[in-house]
């Protein structure tokens, strides 16, 4: 992260680590029973209860630095060049992304669920044409797509809103803010998330299409604005620091008693009415999400605010196109791994390994050609490591 005197190398870490979790979280799609693009023959329940560690604040925790990483952005640029620099750097990884990244993933998904036959040049012509036939019990394919770099689609909309609006919101005085009691900062990205779960969730099923995904947008945009208010003042950081093991304990019992609520609801033991149980569950989930986020950035400030070296230089500007190469080679590598039969641990390391080979080998081809850089979001001249910048 970037201001105009100094990085933030405690976020540089933590958006490192964000992403390095949502890879392996990627991984773990492949071998749960939950619905994704391919499936292996070992799925099943085992890594679920460690997903679901993970899964409530993985992405609010990606917006909430991308948020910080945007003014710092926005006071070194200013509105217009901001807006310039973030539609370079999301743009066009998106669009390469669409036609070339995310299609093996369309193909792999129909070939595992439909038993689709044709070749892979078929079904490419098919993709860019928008067809509409790879259909089962669940619906149709919709293609084009964007699949898991929706993140970049919505971070480029909201990045561009913040632009126009940049202008503002920096006349707005914040000293007010940075003098609210600690418990506040708390309760205000947990109403956040209640709001989107509770309420919000029951109506409006998260899609990844953009328009209508109004519980996505409000997670993600709501974090978004929570770390670009964030990033004015210190406090939030401070307080984080100094309770980062106390936010760590809470969001540990919240996770364990949603856990048990799930157990009391699929064994058709809730002892109270669905609504109140969803109510609690919605509240639960939302001290789970937001109390890891704040150990986080705890842990974070206090151990990572003055850890610079290579390894960190690196994977600041490696990430990003880490994260926008990583679900392909998952499915590529997984579908086909699973055509060999292998025992469920040594595939699984076989995956994990080609992934993490097959992103950095993308990464180091990719940035030693400057007219491909751009393509996975780094800047065309190599030298540059603002990739801070980039989500």
């Amino acid at each position: 992260m970037t201001t105009s005197a100094t990085r933030r190398y405690d976020l540089d870490w933590l958006r490192i680590i964000a992403f390095g979790l949502l890879i392996f979280y990627h991984i773990g799609m492949f071998y749960v029973t939950w619905g994704w693009h391919v499936k292996s023959d070992h799925a099943g329940p085992a890594i679920e209860p460690l997903m679901l560690l993970v899964n409530p604040w993985r992405l609010d925790l990606l917006f909430f630095i991308s948020g910080v990483a945007t003014v710092f952005l926005a006071e070194k640029l200013g509105a217009l060049r901001l807006a310039g620099s973030r539609f370079t750097r999301l743009f066009w990884p998106l669009l390469f992304g669409m036609a070339v990244i995310v299609p093996p993933q369309s193909y792999y998904e129909i070939v595992s669920d439909i038993q689709f036959s044709g070749g892979y040049l078929d079904f490419y012509g098919k993709y860019l044409t928008a067809y509409n036939g790879w259909c089962d019990q669940d619906g149709c394919l919709t293609v084009p797509t964007w699949n898991h770099l929706w993140y970049v689609a919505y971070l480029l909309a909201y990045s561009l809103i913040f632009a126009v609006l940049w202008p503002l919101l920096k006349r707005i005085p914040l000293g007010w803010a940075a003098r609210l009691p600690a418990p506040v900062y708390f309760a205000l990205p947990i109403a956040l998330y209640w709001f989107a779960q509770a309420v919000l969730q029951r109506q409006f099923e998260d899609t990844h299409a953009f328009v209508g995904d109004w519980t996505v947008h409000t997670h993600s945009f709501g974090f978004f604005l929570l770390g670009a208010l964030s990033a004015r003042f210190d406090r939030l950081f401070d307080i984080a620091a100094k309770s980062r093991w106390l936010s760590l304990a809470i969001g540990l019992i919240a996770y364990g008693l949603l856990n048990w609520l799930r157990h009391l609801f699929y064994a058709k033991a809730l002892p109270w009415p669905f609504e109140v149980a969803w109510a609690i569950g919605s509240f639960t989930e939302s001290c789970q999400a937001v109390f890891m986020m704040f150990a986080l950035l705890g842990f974070a400030r206090r151990h990572l605010a003055n850890s610079d070296g290579p390894i960190r230089r690196t994977l600041t500007e490696a990430i990003f196109p880490f994260y926008i190469v990583h679900q392909t080679l998952i499915v590529v590598f997984a579908y086909n791994l699973n055509q060999l039969h292998l025992p469920a641990t040594l595939e699984a390391t076989i995956l994990v390994i080609a992934t993490a080979a097959g992103c950095w080998l993308s990464y180091l081809v990719i940035r030693a050609i400057p007219p491909l850089r751009p393509l996975l979001g780094l800047t065309f001249s190599r030298g540059k490591n603002t990739a801070s910048g980039n989500a």
